[in-house]
């Protein structure tokens, strides 16, 4: 088992920024793929990016490329998404996740993720 608890979200403006954070807890030697998600009102979720913890590397939605950064921090058994340039088509409800295989984290298909965090909460006002 491993829990996941996000936080870091608020409310900013656009052209801000955010550092979310992801604490894992439980067997987490045990997660090879960390996971950003986020889901607004109304739609899908969707990937937003990913951490393969065996190796570092990292995978983005061509939505937040350049503007967001996924990082680690081993030792704290927590992953961080920093957001810049925020704009108000990001605002949603963020997730962590992770799953047990790292062969699929660069598809960033939520679907393949076993363990959730209840979400943190991003608002960009324009």
């Amino acid at each position: 088992q491993v829990q996941l608890v996000e936080s870091g979200g608020g409310s900013v403006q656009a052209g801000g920024s955010l550092r979310l954070s992801c604490a894992a807890s439980g067997h987490t030697s045990s997660s090879k793929c960390i996971g950003w998600f986020r889901q607004a009102p109304g739609k899908e979720r969707e990937g937003v990016a990913a951490i393969y913890t065996g190796g570092g590397t990292t995978y983005y939605d061509d939505s937040v490329k350049g503007r967001f950064t996924i990082s680690r921090d081993n030792a704290k058994n927590t992953v961080y998404l920093s957001m810049n340039s925020l704009k108000p088509e990001d605002t949603a409800m963020y997730y962590c996740a992770a799953a047990l295989s790292g062969g699929f984290c660069y598809t960033l298909r939520g679907e393949l993720f076993g363990y959730w965090g209840q979400g943190t909460q991003v608002t960009v006002s324009s």
